[in-house]
Formats: structure tokens, C-alpha cells, sequence
């Protein structure tokens, strides 16, 4: 089951491109034992709907919920990476492998998007504003990333599977962790275009500086608490240290 509610992502949520719907996807079956979401009335999106008459979500989306819960249901199983193959994943998910396809390239793209879906939260902080307002509702947002995975075993379990493989761990660095640095990077620019930050030292260090702390507890020492005051005392020494000189 996934962590969080389903709930609108922002851009620094989940990294991947929204789903696009395809024309001949077959339906969905129920091989793995798993419903697929309720039909949504067309009235809730200003759609005049006649007695009786409901609109279903498109089937394409459908069958991509179903091979993402597919992957999740064998992971929370014990399903290992390796013994997961695609011709497994389709049947589980009551799918053809060619649906699979369509959508993503093999099991690699599959299982990173998997873990996006898993471990990525709705972000709710600001997005434009005050520097620090924006900082701090990006590190409460890592903070929160981090006592997810504390609390989810099946989230445990799939950092694990990433580390062990390099060339995952190696995709999830340039597609999942470079995605979130990338985000966080714009708004620093933003920063030093302001004259809010200091320009003499490179963007890579400044997003090191910034994550560091919440990172080293989340990675290096588990057993210590991630406390709710801790993204704005890291936020207000960071911009204390790094306000341009007069």
C-alpha cells in the first residue's frame, strides 16, 4: 500500500511525467486480487451528466494503477529485484506484458518509478515567497521523506533493493535524487539573483549545506530523532552564514 494519501503531487513531489491516456489498452483483470478505482461522476468536473450516467477513470490510467500495485503487492510479499520479471508483474496485475510496454522501457524504469510513487510525498509548503519560507517548506518536506521511510518497512525494503544493485542505485541517483536537487537548485538561483545569497560559492555545495544535516539522520544515524524545529534552525544558520557580503 502506498505511505501517503492520494493526493495532487506538486513539483516537488513525485518526479515523473503524469500518465497519458492510450488508445488499446486492453481492461484490467483481477489475477492479483486487486480493485481498481471507483467511477468518478462527470458533474464534479462541471460536466452536465445525464440520470443514471457516470464516467469511469480512463482505462489507461487504470491499467497503469494496477501494474504500480502489482509491483508493490509481490515487493510486500518478498518478492526480491531479481526474481521480479515482467511477465510476473503483467500477471499479477491481470495485464498483457505488452500493456507494460507501453508504458515504461523494462523493469529497471518500472521498479524507479515504483519507488517514486512509494516514497514521494504531496508537497504542501510555498513555492514562491519569502527565500526562507520556501527553504524551510523544502527541508520540512525532506524531514517528512525521512520519517516516512522510518515508519514503512516495505520502504525500508526497497531502499534496500536499490542499494544493492549499482546501476539502479546509479538511476535513482540521476532520475529520483537528481529531480529533487534540480528543484531545490532553482530556487537557490533565485536566491542569488535576488541578492539573497551570496554568488560565490556553487549551487551543488549550497543544496550540500542545506541537506546535509536532515540527510545524515535520515541515512547515517536512524536512531536519533528528526525533530519538527529542525528544518528552520537548519534554514536560519544557513542564510545567517551566506547572506551576501557588504
Amino acid at each position: 500500500m502506498r505511505p501517503a494519501g492520494k493526493r495532487r503531487r506538486s513539483e516537488w513531489g513525485r518526479s515523473g511525467e503524469p500518465a497519458v491516456k492510450r488508445e488499446g489498452d486492453s481492461g484490467v483483470g483481477s489475477a492479483g486480487g486487486s480493485g481498481v478505482g471507483a467511477a468518478a461522476p462527470e458533474r464534479e468536473r462541471g460536466v452536465p451528466l445525464p440520470a443514471g450516467k457516470t464516467r469511469g477513470r480512463p482505462r489507461s490510467e487504470a491499467v497503469e494503477r494496477a501494474i504500480v500495485e502489482a509491483v508493490t503487492r509481490l515487493l510486500e510479499e518478498g518478492v526480491s529485484y531479481e526474481a521480479l520479471s515482467i511477465e510476473r508483474i503483467a500477471r499479477t496485475a491481470g495485464v498483457g506484458k505488452a500493456a507494460v510496454y507501453r508504458r515504461w522501457s523494462g523493469k529497471d524504469e518500472l521498479f524507479l518509478y515504483v519507488v517514486r510513487e512509494l516514497e514521494e510525498l504531496p508537497y504542501e509548503g510555498p513555492r514562491e515567497g519569502p527565500l526562507r519560507e520556501v527553504l524551510v517548506g523544502a527541508l520540512e518536506w525532506l524531514r517528512e521523506v525521512g520519517l516516512a521511510k522510518r515508519r514503512s518497512a516495505l520502504l525500508r525494503v526497497v531502499a534496500g533493493q536499490v542499494h544493492s544493485h549499482p546501476g539502479l542505485w546509479q538511476r535513482y541517483r540521476e532520475t529520483v535524487v537528481g529531480a529533487r536537487r534540480e528543484r531545490l537548485a532553482a530556487v537557490l538561483r533565485r536566491g542569488i539573483d535576488h541578492g539573497e545569497l551570496r554568488g560565490d560559492i556553487g549551487v551543488d555545495v549550497l543544496i550540500d549545506l542545506l541537506t546535509a544535516p536532515i540527510l545524515a539522520r535520515i541515512l547515517l544515524r536512524e536512531g536519533e530523532e528528526l525533530p519538527e524545529e529542525m528544518p528552520r534552525q537548519i534554514v536560519d544558520a544557513f542564510l545567517d552564514g551566506l547572506r551576501p557580503r557588504t
